[in-house]
């Protein structure tokens, strides 16, 4: 097979160290191989970087195993060439498998270029999906939370969201805060009718109808506070 890469080095990245075996292709029919071991303490890490460069070696493979690969990866970024493979193109054949082994089975499919590699945008946009994908994440848990908090009311019997469009409005949000004050699950009808804002005001009768003969444990009344502050939590900027 044409050999791709005349020098390279595959690379078998774990949590605590990585094993590369740099490929050196010359006039022979068989390569040469160059085996180490290096932590994956930054330090260690530039001294693999010193001992590619050292050996004129520019192209690097290396399996995406979580996110072992990412700290190689930002320290090589700037002057080696590094091909991110998925384990399913590096798999090595079975009963061919070690950690000295697996990085000279993954030079050897790269220098003949038979690996795929994946997309790896620029650190920038690396960093912009981190703070997108974290945004996504509190998002997530926002509605989650907030779902809670009104199933908790719903359990409660209190039906106030069928009546106001918002549960988390102002007036909802007070409305609630004065039930949750409430030890005999009692409510007095010209204070609800004074928290009642704009046009829920129209609605008066319908907001005491669905909240008159709630029933609110002390369990219950801790899950509602606790979702309520989680959820305020959420909102800040």
């Amino acid at each position: 097979m044409k050999v791709t890469y005349q020098n390279c080095c595959g690379v078998d990245v774990h949590k605590s160290f990585l094993v590369a075996t740099i490929i050196k292709t010359s006039g022979g029919v068989e390569p040469d191989y160059q085996k180490k071991r290096f932590s994956t303490f930054n330090n260690s890490i530039l001294e693999f970087k010193q001992w590619l460069l050292d050996n004129e070696c520019r192209y690097v493979c290396m399996e995406s195993t979580g996110k072992y690969w990412v700290p190689v990866f930002n320290l090589l970024e700037d002057e080696i060439n590094v091909t991110i493979a998925n384990p399913k193109w590096v798999k090595a054949v079975k009963g061919n498998k070690d950690d000295t082994k697996d990085s000279k089975w993954i030079g050897d499919l790269f220098r003949l270029g038979l690996v795929k590699g994946s997309y790896i945008p620029c650190k920038k946009i690396r960093i912009l999906r981190e703070f997108t994908r974290y945004r996504y994440k509190l998002v997530s848990c926002r509605s989650s939370e907030k779902n809670r908090y009104q199933n908790a009311l719903t359990v409660c019997n209190v039906a106030l969201d069928s009546v106001v469009s918002d549960i988390f409005g102002k007036s909802s949000t007070s409305i609630i805060d004065y039930l949750l004050e409430q030890s005999d699950n009692s409510i007095n009808h010209e204070v609800i009718a004074s928290k009642l804002l704009r046009s829920l005001k129209s609605k008066e009768d319908a907001v005491i109808e669905s909240i008159e003969g709630y029933q609110m444990t002390d369990s219950q009344n801790i899950a509602c506070t606790s979702s309520a502050h989680t959820w305020i939590i959420s909102q800040l900027k």
